[in-house]
C-alpha cells in the first residue's frame, strides 16, 4: 500500500461529523481511500460521497476546497493522504 499527501483538513463539523479538505495536489475520487493522520486522528476510510458548496461532486482536484463525511472526530492542519493499492 502506497500513501500520497493530496490535502489538509481546514475545518471539522463536529454535528455532522463533516470534514473541510483543501485538495493540494493530484486528485481524489468517490470510491479512494484516504488516510487521516493528526495529533490525535489516524484512521482510513472510504470516501462514499464529496461535496463542493453543497453540490455533490465525483472527483475533486488540486485546488479545490471539498466537504466529506468522516467516521472520527479529525482536527484542523490533520494531514489527508490518499491510499493506493499496489
Amino acid at each position: 500500500m502506497e500513501e500520497q499527501k493530496i490535502g489538509v483538513v481546514t475545518h471539522f463539523f463536529g454535528h455532522i461529523s463533516v470534514a473541510a479538505i483543501k485538495i493540494e495536489e493530484d486528485t481524489l475520487k468517490v470510491g479512494d481511500t484516504v488516510h487521516f493522520k493528526g495529533h490525535t486522528s489516524d484512521f482510513k476510510q472510504k470516501i462514499k460521497s464529496m461535496q463542493i458548496d453543497h453540490a455533490e461532486i465525483s472527483e475533486a482536484k488540486a485546488g479545490d476546497d471539498l466537504a466529506i463525511k468522516v467516521k472520527k472526530h479529525v482536527r484542523e492542519n490533520d494531514v489527508v493522504y490518499k491510499v493506493t493499492e499496489e
